[in-house]
């Protein structure tokens, strides 16, 4: 590859999801120069349809994204580009930023980064789960519950969280068996909260989803038993890939990117927003929002001066 031209920007926003796309929208409302990086991997690809965003409900998520990315281009101030981010390291006063794509590179340098990459989803090892998720099994409750109501439902969960992540889903579904694949823990206590709201519960294991080009028909156990269920949802495990940064950026338990309201993390002059930050998954307007007020933030911060890499605490 041969050497690329070195972008130098104010910000670099790295992906370009809901809430990337509304940190660069007010960004270079701000007369901020903004690069935008993104590798077009979206987390909910196979989601037809998202809900939720106001003027948007129902719309396909990649022409949600198609749409903003157009809003973002429509400045001078931006530049988008395609790529994988590989490398995000300081350099002196500022960030250096490296990517590739297909042959190309793109070097970039920024007084500040807003990290806004998403999460990799890890499923439950069922072979045709992936066959039905964004149609017949969601993930995201708030988002898809609705169109799912009246319907008999499976919830797949294998995390400590399935009771309340199971009694959520019942606030939509009147016929809903929990499945905890005998891996989730679930005591006395829990079942006792699930049979009251009364939610079935079926603790064996789980050796696929059943259905075939019309739709999902069946959860089939491990045992041969098969319930007929025409959908319902899974709790995936969330991991936040971020190798390529070469910053001791603070994070939790579940490696989401600890921040403050606005979106600052533990080192100056970088930022994190969306779903790499806590709680997790959250809606897309949700993010939008969060991406809007961490625009904000960089901006006061480089009016400030307050990005300095060297001001890390050592």
């Amino acid at each position: 590859m041969t050497a690329p031209d070195r972008i130098a920007v104010d910000v670099v926003v790295i992906g370009a999801g809901p809430a990337g796309l509304s940190a660069a929208l007010n960004l270079v409302r701000a007369r901020r120069s903004v690069l935008l990086v993104d590798a077009n991997r979206p987390r909910n690809a196979a989601t037809l349809r998202s809900h939720g965003f106001l003027t948007r409900d129902g719309v396909s998520p990649l022409e949600l994204r198609k749409l903003g990315r157009l809003e973002v281009e429509g400045y001078d101030e931006a530049t988008v580009v395609q790529a994988v981010v590989d490398r995000v390291e300081p350099d002196g006063d500022r960030w250096s930023v490296h990517g590739t794509w297909r042959g190309a590179e793109v070097e970039a340098s920024a007084r500040a980064v807003v990290i806004a990459t998403g999460l990799r989803e890890e499923f439950p090892a069922l072979p045709m789960l992936r066959a039905f998720y964004g149609t017949a099994v969601h993930s995201c409750v708030e988002c898809d519950a609705y169109e799912k109501a009246g319907e008999p439902l499976a919830f797949i969960c294998e995390t400590d969280d399935v009771v309340d992540r199971a009694l959520l889903i019942a606030a939509w579904a009147s016929d809903l068996v929990v499945y905890t694949n005998d891996v989730a823990p679930l005591d006395d206590a829990g079942r006792a909260r699930l049979a009251a709201a009364g939610v079935r519960v079926d603790e064996r294991a789980v050796a696929d989803l059943e259905g075939d080009r019309s739709g999902m028909t069946g959860v089939r156990l491990a045992d041969g038993h098969v319930e007929p269920r025409t959908g319902g949802f899974v709790r995936p495990r969330w991991h936040a890939d971020l190798d390529w940064m070469a910053a001791d950026l603070d994070r939790d338990a579940e490696g989401l990117v600890v921040v403050d309201r606005s979106g600052r993390t533990s080192v100056p002059g970088v930022y994190a927003v969306g779903d790499v930050t806590p709680p997790g998954p959250e809606q897309l307007i949700v993010a939008a929002g969060h991406g809007a007020v961490t625009a904000a933030a960089v901006h006061r911060d480089l009016v400030g001066g307050l990005t300095d890499p060297r001001d890390a605490v050592q």
